[in-house]
């Protein structure tokens, strides 16, 4: 049986650099790829990415093992580039999230690579202004985005070498306001309805009616759920906060089938080795299943907890428990829920008596 040919080519998807892998469709490789950090299928380009950064070579073909051949006529490898001493060490001292982490590590190496010919200590703050424009203009970058390499910047020299703030002072993008999607009810009801997998059924409706924030459901443990005081504890949550939230009585009864019938160990969702679920694995969950019900708008995790807090506002629940229930810092952040709400539009159209 003749192997299976893997093409690699280097390709940019979303104004990042990537490593594309092209192949005839396989299941047992598909589930091999999947394995591979950051590793996630494109619909646009029909193939599989993942991010240069976060692509080495050696692990890749030591994960494919033997049997598979690899075509790198298209493929270039970069050159390895590593971190000044004392970043990631200084993100992990002081606690970052393993995404944060993930993050600030991706824009630094390249913010490093676009400046290999000079000493970091050296660079000028209109060089860095310069740097953060050209990503603007040439890459389209997000204004969410702008803000991350700024900060993954500032990190480096206000918190690793410690200078004062004021070193540099890129101007920063104005926050743009725009209103969260949100499902139905009858939606959020066909997508529940849809599923035959209890454990996805449990991780939907969990996300849902607690408003929980994808990483939030990862991390969830069997202690969070307290069946007595009927509340769920959401622990470390952003902005290393625990808060809580009511757990619904139909809730506690699915967890309790669901219990027996896959028995978890320590993570209140777990993969098949006894590990968290996958942040990866929770969006492919959640999009299947949008799928199966029928719904057409673009669904992912947190369409669910902007659902939530909708869902909530319109059945008259006082506001200041929704910011309380969903963490948020300020009421304003919550407040954005006001203006998606059904409850501001039932009222008679002018154009009703006039047609």
């Amino acid at each position: 049986m003749t192997p299976l040919i893997i093409e690699l080519k280097n390709g940019i998807h979303a104004g990042e650099p990537v490593i594309m892998l092209f192949f005839p469709y396989n299941q047992e490789l598909i589930g091999r790829v999947r394995k591979y950090p950051g590793a996630r299928w494109s619909q646009s380009k029909q193939c599989w990415l993942i991010p240069e950064n976060n692509f080495n070579r050696n692990d890749f073909l030591a994960l494919l093992g033997n049997q598979y051949n690899i075509d790198e006529t298209n493929y270039k490898q970069t050159a390895e580039i590593n971190l000044p001493k004392g970043y990631l060490e200084k993100l992990q001292q002081k606690q970052y999230s393993k995404s944060t982490i993930k993050t600030y590590c991706h824009y630094f190496k390249d913010f490093i690579k676009d400046f290999q010919k000079q000493n970091l200590t050296e660079i000028s703050q209109d060089e860095i202004n310069a740097y953060i424009l050209k990503l603007i203009l040439e890459k389209n970058i997000s204004r969410s985005q702008q803000n991350q390499r700024i900060n993954a910047i500032k990190f480096y020299y206000e918190k690793v070498l410690g200078n004062e703030r004021f070193f540099f002072n890129i101007d920063r993008p104005k926050k743009e306001r725009k209103l969260p999607n949100v499902l139905s009810k009858e939606e959020i009801g066909a997508m529940l309805k849809a599923t035959t997998n209890l454990k996805h059924k449990c991780l939907i409706a969990l996300i849902y009616s607690c408003g929980l924030r994808r990483s939030e459901a990862i991390n969830m443990k069997l202690e969070d759920i307290d069946s007595k005081r009927m509340l769920v504890k959401i622990k470390g949550a952003k902005g290393r906060k625990d808060r809580y939230v009511q757990l619904s009585p139909v809730i506690l009864n699915l967890l309790r089938e669901y219990y027996k019938e896959f028995r978890p160990q320590s993570w209140l969702f777990e993969g098949q080795k006894g590990n968290e679920y996958g942040a990866e694995t929770v969006l492919r969950v959640i999009k299947n299943t949008a799928r199966i019900a029928g719904i057409k708008k673009r669904v992912y995790p947190h369409i669910l907890r902007h659902s939530f807090a909708t869902h909530n506002l319109e059945q008259g629940i006082d506001i200041r428990f929704i910011q309380e229930w969903l963490g948020h810092d300020s009421i304003k952040t919550t407040e954005i829920y006001t203006h998606v709400s059904k409850n501001n539009f039932n009222f008679k159209n002018l154009i009703d008596d006039l047609i």
